[in-house]
């Protein structure tokens, strides 16, 4: 693997443009419909403040974090949420969330530097953190994958993440049933 020379950091509030930027690209990548569940038409449409809200929200505190990988231009390379789910609360499927964890999404990294130690790199990063948040920690970190996405699937397998038997349907698939599985890797995994 070659040398990386990406910083890997948590977004600042005040980043907003950039957060918009990175994620109005990834939702242009072929990819994007069975990685996202949003489409880029959806994103243009959010105001300003959803954006400053966004960064806001992941660049400090418990319920959030995003990671990006900037290059040594400046350039955002790739990106990594996680949200806290706590004990008790619902997930976006409706379910119950049984234990504090965390939830993997927004996962992006341009196609230029796809299989070259960044997502490894953005993957370490946020699952460092999610390890270390506070009182009470994260017993695991989960993602849902959609079952077209073999790629993605296969990274998570090969970063330690596992099925866990857990297969739910693609909120707003619409036509032919589409599913996503849960996988999942429980802390210091």
């Amino acid at each position: 693997m070659e040398q990386l020379q990406h910083v890997i950091r948590a977004v600042r509030a005040e980043e907003w443009e950039k957060v918009r930027e990175l994620r109005l690209a990834g939702l242009e990548d072929p990819a994007a419909p069975v990685a996202f569940l949003e489409t880029v038409e959806q994103a243009q449409g959010h105001p300003d403040e959803f954006w400053q809200a966004r960064a806001q929200g992941a660049s400090h505190g418990r319920a959030a974090r995003q990671f990006v990988a900037v290059g040594p231009g400046g350039e955002w390379d790739g990106a990594v949420t996680v949200l806290v789910e706590e004990a008790g609360t619902t997930d976006l499927f409706g379910l119950e969330v049984e234990r504090a964890q965390g939830h993997v999404v927004g996962v992006f990294v341009r196609a230029a530097w796809r299989g070259r130690g960044l997502a490894e790199a953005l993957f370490d990063a946020a699952l460092e953190w999610a390890w270390g948040v506070e009182e009470p920690g994260l017993e695991r970190v989960r993602l849902f994958v959609h079952e077209g996405n073999a790629r993605a699937g296969a990274f998570y397998r090969r970063y330690g993440f596992e099925v866990s038997g857990v297969v739910v349907p693609k909120p707003g698939g619409g036509g032919a049933l589409e599913v996503e599985y849960v996988m999942a890797r429980p802390a210091g995994g």
